[in-house]
């Protein structure tokens, strides 16, 4: 039995550490991939080491109560990612142990780690300081500052200001010693970016793709190559109480050489300025103009600081994508309007929170008319908004079924910020779903391009693909995006993709490695196949849901009639779907899983009534 040891930051088994604080996990100092919701599956088992922790205890913490079906899938391969990470054999465990019918130990022993780096250097710091040592460092800050401003000099070089079309903003390092001050670095990369991809005709990479280089120590052309972007912005930032430090650097990645490199220090309440400032330094470095800087500026000048500081913090949770995050997000961000009731970018983030919450079960009501009121008050107060717009255009395309607006604020919105990936990604699947095939696909690339290591766009793209029956396109990409990452979502599209082109043997391989963290239950549903195919898996799939009291939604149920092949059932739930304005009906037109259904008159009238024939 493993004894269970607390620290203050993490665990500590075999040659992995893991900080029960962030959900990060290293191996012999170096850190691994992990996504959220794997990491915090990890953290709540060792926190429980030797002890059986339910599935419905990990689902319940994890996702939320009243779990949707997908969520019990989505654990099944979260434990299959921490597996796969700590390279644990299932068969014969040395971390992660399944029992049967209940759900998972861990089993290793647990001690605490070895103190990190940075703790030993303040314990030293806490030491009386030698002259000779203070003569020692302040000939390296000289020679720290003549070097600063040799570059400085230096980037004004003729010949090195070129025109570039593409850039990364790689995370700023925080150098604070208050580890709770990391959602201020990241947020703060990520408002570099929202500022920079304003710059018309610049290419900028998404933060969600940059993430993974945070504690990355590879040369920045390797880097700048693998995100395809011909230069990269590095630096640091540091607050300490209402000061506020920002080093940065651009370095064009094709000759690997500085452009241009500068620090800046500011209050806190003149974060926003200062924010400006280093974006439209680079913007101009590069040979582009910022757009709107000066309105921007203006109205963050006026900002409570307090609000930008709460609005930041629900930035920083929103990112995370779990129910618990997306609650801290919806507090922070309504902390922030209260604080500041003309921030318009505290509005539209309340409002993308609210739209988002409609997908998970934490959410017991409908939150789109929270997300609507709060996207038009964003607009009321900044009309070129174009996270409010893209919010407005979500809703009307899967709430209200109203095509012309939903065309009308996704082009709006794209028009503002041509450089989010996620508005990209949302209208491709818009435009699909109206019958614009190859217009849907384009935008959905234009997402993979500008957020190339983001789990969410690969899978969008993957569901375009399949969408627009480019089986074997959405085939390749859905195992390169799992060589990138372990993903419920690519698994079971890729399932989907084998049916529709008649492999079924491929196809159930697939839709079975999806059960990969309950594995008692694949026998069952690999014996129903091989006793009357798929129709016999997906009888067994909806034969367990019931057991497990699972609930779909109406279209989903239709989905599951027609993979068992009963066409008339499947209609009739599609019926019922349109009367209770039911959730994804909207893609009902372009969804492959009825094309058996197209040519039935009542299907027929059901798009007529849709708008969509």
């Amino acid at each position: 039995m493993a004894t269970q040891v607390h620290s203050k930051n993490g665990l500590s088994f075999g040659d992995y550490e893991l900080d029960c604080r962030t959900g990060e996990l290293r191996r012999n100092g170096a850190l691994l991939k992990l996504q959220p919701q794997p990491a915090k599956v990890l953290v709540i088992l060792t926190s429980r080491a030797g002890e059986v922790v339910t599935r419905q205890e990990l689902v319940d913490q994890v996702w939320g109560a009243d779990t949707h079906v997908d969520f019990e899938h989505g654990l099944n391969f979260a434990v299959s990612s921490i597996r796969s990470v700590l390279e644990d054999d299932p068969e014969n465990p040395r971390f992660v142990e399944t029992v049967p019918k209940r759900g998972y130990r861990f089993i290793a022993p647990i001690s605490e780690p070895v103190p990190p780096q940075g703790a030993v250097l303040a314990e030293r710091a806490a030491r009386p300081i030698s002259p000779k040592l203070l003569a020692v460092s302040a000939l390296v800050v000289f020679l720290s500052l003549a070097f600063l401003a040799a570059l400085r000099l230096w980037s004004r070089k003729p010949g090195i200001n070129r025109k570039l079309d593409s850039v990364a903003v790689l995370p700023l390092r925080n150098l604070s010693n208050d580890p709770e001050q990391e959602y201020f670095s990241e947020a703060m990369t990520d408002e570099l970016i929202t500022d920079l991809a304003r710059v018309g005709g610049l290419r900028v990479i998404s933060h969600t793709s940059v993430e993974r280089y945070r504690d990355n120590k590879r040369p920045l052309p390797d880097i700048a190559r693998e995100l395809g972007v011909e230069a990269v912005v590095e630096g640091t930032i540091i607050r300490a109480g209402e000061r506020v430090r920002i080093t940065a650097q651009l370095i064009d990645a094709r000759s690997d050489q500085h452009i241009w490199a500068d620090r800046y220090e500011r209050d806190f309440r003149d974060v926003l300025v200062l924010q400006d400032e280093i974006s439209r330094k680079i913007a101009s470095e590069i040979g582009s103009t910022l757009a709107r800087t000066e309105k921007i500026s203006r109205a963050k000048r006026t900002v409570d600081p307090a609000a930008y500081d709460a609005y930041l913090k629900a930035s920083f949770s929103f990112d995370h994508m779990t129910c618990k995050s997306f609650d801290q997000a919806l507090a922070y961000f309504q902390e922030a309007v209260a604080k500041d009731p003309n921030f318009a970018p505290a509005h539209s983030g309340l409002a993308d929170t609210y739209y988002n919450l409609g997908d998970f079960p934490c959410w017991q009501t409908e939150p789109y008319q929270e997300a609507e009121a709060a996207a038009l008050k964003a607009l009321a107060l900044d009309p070129e908004n174009a996270d409010g717009h893209a919010v407005l255009a979500k809703i009307a395309f899967s709430r209200d079924w109203n095509w012309p607006k939903a065309a009308q604020e996704f082009s709006r919105a794209v028009q503002l910020d041509p450089n989010h990936a996620g508005i990209h990604s949302a209208y491709g699947v818009y435009l699909v779903a109206m019958g614009k095939e190859e217009q849907g696909v384009a935008e959905a690339r234009k997402a993979l391009e500008l957020d190339p290591f983001s789990e969410g766009t690969n899978l969008m793209y993957t569901v375009v693909l399949y969408l627009t029956r480019r089986y074997d396109e959405a085939i390749d990409h859905a195992k390169q995006a799992l060589t990138l990452f372990p993903s419920y979502g690519e698994t079971y599209w890729l399932g989907e993709c084998y049916e529709k082109k008649g492999m079924p043997d491929e196809a159930i391989e697939y839709y079975l490695k999806t059960m990969a963290g309950e594995p008692e239950e694949v026998p069952l549903r690999r014996a129903a196949y091989q006793k009357n195919g798929l129709p016999g898996y997906w009888q067994e799939e909806e034969r367990i849901r019931r057991r497990k009291n699972l609930k779909v939604g109406l279209v989903r149920q239709a989905e599951y009639y027609v993979h068992r092949g009963m066409k008339e059932e499947a209609i009739r739930q599609l019926q019922l779907a349109y009367k209770q304005h039911a959730g994804t009906m909207e893609l009902i037109k372009a969804h492959p899983i009825f094309d058996d259904l197209r040519n039935d008159p009542r299907f027929k009238e059901l798009l007529v009534r849709l708008q969509l024939q």
